[in-house]
């Protein structure tokens, strides 16, 4: 069995977050402190521009075999300071948290109790009662319904920063862009199909404001169809645009050989005849032609692509026996 450093790992993304930070530790503190617990706070400082960096490194002083800290040089955004945290992360289990104090630290055993005891894979929180405002709710709901449908997880609440992670499933995904909000379809596309959830409290925000504004939403959707078309056609793009590509091709060729034809029949016939590029859907079947012969042509270029990738044959192995 894998020996871990700590027995919890908690990473916690920072932007302009001096006010709290200080406290959030504190409360981390006097949680597990009591337990007996090891474990590590990760404070990533996604480039702020107040003073949180040297609050994490007056935190250092106050907790030296506790706190660790990486700080970026500019603001990469979540995703960025979640995929550090996770690289860094030494513990059994890791949790995730917000910054802002909305999170409640006392919610963190038995996170952990769910993934060593219960045997989940992944734990997220869902705030069923909120303090935000009704024009952030009423978003978060109708986005996470979408997001339930698509991907077949039920989670009330995808975004939600507290999380508890098994330590391997945290080393087998890769966070980027904007996908920290997809983190439950990305464990569950790595194959960690045990994906929990846990009522947590939301505490009304105590210090600054939101960093996130309405274009998240936006952002939050391009992110579900990426994550949902790489899933399936990301090792096969042909699949897709190769049978889009072939359908258009097929459907445009049929309309234009049918107006062709039929007016050949007509002038056979001595009837008044219409000249086939005076009719609109002949151009329509047109375009429907080379559209899919690009869409074709696209595909057999990302299959191109996909066997010259060093990452075609990584998968995930859970485990090896008697192998050299």
């Amino acid at each position: 069995m894998k020996q871990f450093n700590k027995n919890i790992s908690i990473v916690v993304p920072t932007y302009n977050e001096d006010e709290s930070i200080g406290e959030l530790a504190d409360e981390i503190a006097g949680v597990l402190q009591p337990l007996k617990l090891s474990y590590e706070i990760i404070f990533i400082d996604d480039g702020s521009t107040d003073h949180s960096w040297n609050e994490v490194l007056r935190l250092s002083d106050k907790y030296p075999d506790v706190i660790r800290g990486i700080k970026f040089l500019r603001n990469y955004g979540k995703s960025a300071a979640l995929y550090e945290g996770f690289k860094a992360a030494e513990g059994e289990v890791v949790i995730t948290m917000d910054a802002d104090l909305q999170d409640s630290p006392s919610e963190i055993p038995e996170l952990r109790k769910m993934i060593l005891e219960d045997g989940f894979d992944m734990v997220s929180g869902w705030k069923r009662k909120r303090y935000d405002p009704l024009n952030k709710r009423l978003p978060s709901k109708f986005f996470n319904a979408t997001a339930r449908t698509v991907t077949g997880i039920k989670l009330h609440d995808f975004n939600c920063g507290l999380k508890a992670y098994r330590h391997k499933v945290v080393k087998s995904i890769e966070v980027y862009g904007e996908m920290h909000r997809w983190i439950p379809f990305l464990a569950k596309r790595a194959g960690f199909r045990k994906i929990g959830e846990k009522v947590v409290q939301h505490r009304a925000r105590k210090y600054g404001f939101s960093k996130f504004g309405w274009e998240r939403m936006i952002k939050g959707y391009l992110d579900l169809l990426t994550v949902t078309f790489t899933e399936r056609f990301s090792k096969s793009p042909m699949y897709f645009f190769g049978s889009l590509g072939t359908l258009m091709f097929l459907f445009g060729g049929v309309i234009a050989v049918w107006l062709i034809t039929e007016k050949l029949i007509r002038q056979m016939n001595g009837l008044v005849i219409r000249q086939v590029t005076e009719q609109p859907l002949f151009y329509l079947a047109l375009v429907m032609v080379i559209i899919g012969t690009q869409m074709f042509l696209a595909g057999f270029l990302g299959e191109l692509v996909c066997r010259k990738s060093p990452s075609r044959n990584d998968y995930l192995i859970d485990n090896k026996l008697n192998l050299k």
